[in-house]
């Protein structure tokens, strides 16, 4: 089943990852089979490369990391054609996207000429160098991250790029007790090395085949939809979420029910991915109050206003998920030993 692949997957990130909020591993594995892509927000420090890396190895997939820096060149990104001496021809050298998990460090330090080198990869899935179009691997996801406090020597993310990242997540920083464990986790050791794969590509193949199972009922679609469209409106606003967010929202309800062991989505999903898939897709408007406290405050005054949906539960005459053990399962491999 879906939430057993998720179980395995969270077990096999938190034995290496302390992590404050357990739902990032869930919305990982929702943008991965809804093949889209995530940024992290969040200052250094607090394990966004760890998590990034653990979470590919526990997957089985290839993993690479890409330092933005201001003289990065696109072609550093993508690859390039050089000419071999040997065979007297031009080869291609495929860049670092040529992977299935993407990390791009502190992407809002390279120009823009370079940022827009992955608007292809994250949108197409393909790459084009010299007019030749190469198809990238599947799944593919990439993951970035910026440092919302330093400012200086950056490149801030245009808005349609910012439109392109089906979530913005933080990982923020620890409790105190989460903060020990850290310490103690990684003093005389780094236990990522120990990390071995829990599912197969098969078992992800299967995850996005399934997902169109799940239900999506009409009042939920519009509460969603509402969602999007009053921001639009607000006095505080300058640019409303876009349709692409109205279709990235419904996409990841779907997908979260599915990995949380349901097969139809309730109100309190998409409440639940609001922030996360809407917040950074608005513009607020400088003159606003609201400007001070961010996207965030604005997500949570539009689901403030919105009118809930009531009595949605489990489509008619179908069992509890936990009733209902065998229905919907996927198989999942166990690796060898």
């Amino acid at each position: 089943m879906a939430k057993k692949i998720t179980s395995k997957v969270r077990e096999s990130v938190e034995s290496v990852v302390v992590l404050e909020d357990r739902g990032i591993v869930d919305y990982l594995l929702v943008a991965l089979i809804c093949r889209g892509h995530v940024l992290l927000n969040d200052v250094p420090g607090v394990g966004k490369t760890l998590l990034c890396r653990t979470f590919a190895r526990s997957l089985d997939l290839a993993f690479k990391r890409i330092q933005f820096t201001p003289d990065l060149l696109p072609s550093d990104v993508t690859g390039i054609n050089f000419y071999n001496q040997k065979n007297s021809e031009f080869e291609f050298r495929p860049g670092p996207v040529f992977t299935n998990v993407v990390l791009a460090d502190e992407i809002n330090r390279a120009t823009p000429r370079t940022q827009s080198s992955l608007l292809e990869c994250m949108q197409e899935g393909t790459v084009t160098v010299d007019g030749v179009t190469r198809v990238l691997s599947r799944p593919f996801i990439v993951i970035a991250t910026q440092n919302p406090v330093e400012m200086e020597g950056t490149f801030p993310l245009p808005e349609a790029q910012m439109d392109r990242f089906l979530m913005s997540l933080r990982l923020g920083y620890p409790s105190n007790e989460r903060e020990r464990e850290i310490v103690c986790r990684f003093m005389d050791s780094d236990p990522s090395s120990q990390v071995v794969p829990v599912i197969s590509r098969d078992d992800i193949d299967a995850m996005e085949r399934a997902l169109s199972e799940v239900s999506l009922s009409e009042p939920v679609l519009q509460y969603a939809l509402a969602l999007s469209r009053i921001t639009r409106t607000m006095e505080s606003v300058r640019l409303g979420v876009s349709p692409r967010g109205s279709l990235y929202l419904c996409k990841c309800a779907r997908a979260l029910a599915f990995v949380r062991g349901r097969t139809y989505v309730l109100p309190d999903d998409i409440q639940e991915l609001a922030v996360p898939v809407l917040a950074h897709r608005i513009m607020p408007d400088v003159s606003s109050s609201l400007y001070e406290s961010g996207t965030e405050a604005i997500v949570r005054t539009a689901l403030a206003r919105v009118p809930v949906p009531i009595g949605i539960t489990e489509p008619p005459g179908e069992e509890p998920p936990e009733n209902r053990p065998d229905e919907g399962a996927i198989s999942v491999e166990e690796p060898k030993a």
